[in-house]
């Protein structure tokens, strides 16, 4: 079952969207034109994510590590939520 989450991506800036968690990826969604093509949907499939890390300024913070060094950082709005369900559907790690 997919579930979404409003999100913002801080990739350039603070871009919102929304991140779907599905069996077999996170997936952050977002309409606005002015995003690059490849952010407006990206698909990190759990397979290929190293860890999860979090952190909180004003927001909470997820920060997606992936196995090609690369790194994603969302400001989640409902962190119990999206914690809770990706627990269900990420079998590695990830700090709380």
């Amino acid at each position: 079952m997919k579930k979404s989450f409003a999100c913002s991506i801080c990739y350039n800036g603070i871009l919102g969207g929304r991140n779907y968690i599905d069996e077999a990826a996170l997936t952050y969604r977002t309409n606005k034109l002015t995003v690059n093509n490849a952010l407006r949907n990206l698909s990190l499939p759990f397979e290929k994510i190293q860890n999860i890390t979090w952190k909180r300024i004003v927001f909470p913070i997820a920060t997606v590590h992936m196995n090609d060094a690369t790194h994603y950082s969302f400001i989640i709005f409902n962190k119990k939520g999206f914690g809770k369900r990706l627990s269900e559907c990420f079998s590695k790690p990830h700090e709380q």
